[in-house]
């Protein structure tokens, strides 16, 4: 295929102009991402967001909830607040539900004007309850398949799935592959059985996958591969997706998923110890280029109409590649030294076992005995007890990661490699998909940052503060350790004199 660069001009952005585009999961993670993507670099004309009354906000002040994030702060000086909400359509609706709970008139709004749809809407809890990940991973996607059909001017059905879902390929192909069971069976099996029937079944249906995230994923994936002959649909696979290399600003997040859940318990002094295979390495992209990848795949799709290329993985390993020690090492150093966390139970510590009783040991010793005695003095001093509970989530939360940082996965991304070489520099620049420039010390701290302003919104005027108490838990730590090592050394030497010299002597 003739690869035209256009004289260096961006030809990506202008594929949106006067396009009506579809985003489900929009107040997610990558769906936020991808919503300001779309606003500050390309020219499309409409937004409609699928949302659902959550927690008594409406769709429409969750809507406002988006805007106020600070990801969007670059874009609303660009263009202005008022701009936007009128590039932005709420749809009340739920994928959950049937017929997504979408009105009449809603459904005939996007079936009349919608060209792309973008279904990013998950549950991305491992140890979600079966049934719930089934209608929300599986039948969602069902249901918006169904609605794509209705869509008269359809361009492009993206369905944002994992690369995480295939776990029995050791290296994942760019290809459809076979889904665990049929997704219609399963789908009609959680529709009519009751929860706890269900529930008790979980196991067994699951098989050897070890979540129902994977497991109904894969699903959703063989309904979106079975549509293929009906509709022009894409899948995306991106891998674990983390906070933003650069754009619109370094380090946001909005979440504790990943890299960035361990980076703060580290730095936090919690985690203390990790069963692990130190030496493997998970795949990370940054969320800045994982919805470049989106608009660049849409436009190969569309644009250049290379219909050949419809699986595509947003992955980073083949050229970056940081072990789990790697990253926990960055994380103690530079919340150690660089950017500390307030309020740390510990100074920044602790290593990975490479097997599970020596992990459970230092686990009892260094999370469960500190956590009892630091919440019985917080009991008698007058304060909740707190580090029980975050103990209590963190082994629950290891139970899923140990299953993925203990096994190893490569994948191949041909096709993303290939998008690299239809692209001229000013897309290169505007659409980053690869990772030249990226330095991974900067990238961690910036990830750091990150959390400390977006998820723990602690204020850049609390750091002095920060860096005291650090100092202050440095020389606690020593002396506490000099106390373990003496008194250790102390009574070994005492038996030793007992039980050897003085029968000598």
């Amino acid at each position: 295929m003739d690869i035209d660069m256009n004289d260096g001009k961006d030809r990506i952005g202008p594929l949106f102009r006067d396009r009506h585009v579809l985003i489900t999961g929009g107040t997610g993670f990558m769906g936020k991402a991808l919503m300001e993507k779309l606003l500050r670099c390309t020219e499309v004309a409409k937004i409609y967001l699928l949302v659902r009354t959550k927690k008594g906000r409406t769709p429409k002040s969750r809507l406002e909830d988006i805007f106020a994030n600070p990801l969007f702060a670059t874009v609303i000086e660009l263009r202005g607040l008022d701009v936007l909400l009128n590039h932005c359509v709420v749809i009340a609706g739920d994928v959950t539900e049937p017929d997504l709970a979408i009105s009449e008139e809603d459904r005939r709004l996007i079936t009349e004007n919608v060209s792309i749809i973008y279904h990013c809407a998950a549950t991305i809890r491992f140890d979600e309850a079966l049934r719930k990940a089934v209608m929300l991973n599986t039948r969602g996607t069902k249901l918006m398949i169904e609605l794509a059909k209705q869509c008269k001017k359809l361009d492009m059905f993206g369905y944002v799935s994992t690369s995480y879902c295939h776990l029995n390929e050791k290296l994942l192909l760019e290809k459809p592959y076979a889904p665990p069971a049929d997704p219609h069976k399963v789908i009609k099996a959680v529709e009519w059985l009751e929860d706890e029937v269900v529930e008790g079944m979980t196991s067994k249906i699951l098989g050897e996958c070890p979540n129902t995230y994977a497991y109904t994923k894969a699903l959703a994936e063989a309904l979106v591969v079975e549509s293929m002959k009906d509709i022009p649909a894409v899948i995306f696979r991106p891998s674990i997706v983390v906070p933003t290399w650069r754009e619109p600003l370094s380090g946001w997040t909005d979440n504790i998923n990943g890299p960035v859940g361990m980076l703060i318990g580290a730095g936090k002094g919690v985690i203390r110890s990790m069963y692990c295979n130190s030496d493997g390495y998970g795949d990370y992209l940054p969320v800045d280029f994982g919805v470049s990848a989106i608009c660049v795949c849409t436009w190969n799709y569309i644009g250049r109409k290379d219909y050949t290329r419809n699986i595509y993985h947003l992955v980073s390993s083949a050229e970056i590649r940081v072990s789990w020690e790697g990253i926990i090492a960055l994380g103690k150093s530079i919340t150690a030294d660089k950017v500390p966390l307030n309020g740390i139970f510990w100074y920044p510590g602790g290593t990975m076992k490479r097997y599970r009783w020596q992990h459970n040991l230092a686990a009892l010793f260094f999370h469960w005995i500190p956590a009892v005695l630091i919440d019985c003095l917080l009991f008698v001093l007058g304060y909740k007890p707190v580090l029980c509970r975050v103990h209590r989530r963190i082994a629950k939360g290891f139970e899923v990661f140990e299953y993925y940082a203990n096994n190893q996965w490569d994948f191949d991304n041909a096709n993303v490699t290939f998008l690299r070489t239809t692209m001229n520099e000013a897309e290169k620049t505007k659409f980053k998909i690869d990772a030249g420039g990226v330095v991974i010390d900067e990238y961690f701290e910036n990830c750091i940052w990150g959390a400390r302003r977006f998820i723990l919104k602690e204020t850049d005027d609390t750091l002095p503060a920060a860096r005291r108490h650090m100092t202050v838990m440095w020389w606690v730590d020593k002396i506490c350790k000099a106390i373990i090592y003496g008194a250790f050394f102390y009574y070994v030497g005492l038996w030793l004199y007992n039980s050897v010299f003085s029968s000598v002597f």
